[in-house]
């Protein structure tokens, strides 16, 4: 499954950053981000794979307590049947710089190819409960925020949507938000297809020949993966 994430330029913090990130790039000159930050979800911003769940949280009861990367506790996990999803480390850790501002001229989407209806269900339900920050927002509320209620998120390989995301999800990412492709950041698992090189190879804008800048997560997203996605986006728009 996979799934993006962009901030705007705006910012509206929930909550004022707690600490200086070690993550952030440092020069005399701002940091260039993403315009666009792009998540798959299976097995990348989370630790689960969809289709392998048997039913979406619908409750409360189905809310899991835990820390949420030293902010406070929340609901850090969600039980789906007899499974709990989580978010991964560097997926908590991104989601929270986002939801402080501290990616100026960021926002975020995604970019999922979950294998069937049920899946692309559990998936919005988990995501709908699942806390950035104790108390909110959810992974959903700054999804919803970036876009000012809109879902522009590709979720899914229903028509119109397939099991190639270079061919329909992210044509439709960039028709729905407007950002170039050569603006975007990309992190995709990258198990059962090689989704990264795709979109690479694929999604480029015609006047600077340049397209998504991708990252490979193979064992989800960690606080070393998201470090390292920033700074190949810096370097290689710089």
């Amino acid at each position: 499954m996979r799934t993006a994430f962009v901030v705007s330029s705006i910012v509206r913090p929930y909550h004022t950053p707690h600490r200086l990130y070690s993550y952030r790039l440092h020069s005399q000159n701002m940091p260039k981000y993403p315009e666009l930050c792009v998540f798959d979800l299976d097995a990348c911003l989370w630790d689960k794979e969809t289709f392998e769940l048997s039913a979406p949280p619908s409750s409360p009861s189905h809310e899991i307590l835990g820390d949420l990367n030293g902010r406070g506790r929340g609901v850090a996990g969600v039980r789906c049947g007899n499974d709990v999803l989580r978010l991964y480390p560097g997926s908590l850790l991104a989601l929270q710089g986002h939801a402080d501002g501290a990616y100026p001229g960021m926002k975020v989407a995604l970019a999922s190819s979950a294998t069937t209806p049920a899946a692309e269900r559990i998936a919005r339900a988990a995501l709908e409960r699942l806390e950035v920050l104790p108390g909110g927002p959810t992974v959903w509320d700054l999804l919803m925020r970036d876009w000012d209620g809109t879902d522009v998120n590709q979720i899914g390989r229903q028509p119109p949507l397939s099991s190639n995301k270079a061919e329909t999800h992210f044509p439709r990412l960039r028709g729905a938000t407007g950002v170039r492709y050569d603006k975007m950041l990309y992190f995709d698992d990258c198990i059962w297809y090689d989704h990264c090189e795709m979109v690479a190879s694929s999604c480029k804008e015609k006047d600077t020949k340049w397209g998504v800048v991708t990252v490979e997560t193979p064992s989800g997203l960690g606080e070393k993966e998201w470090r390292i996605g920033l700074e190949k986006y810096a370097t290689m728009r710089s």
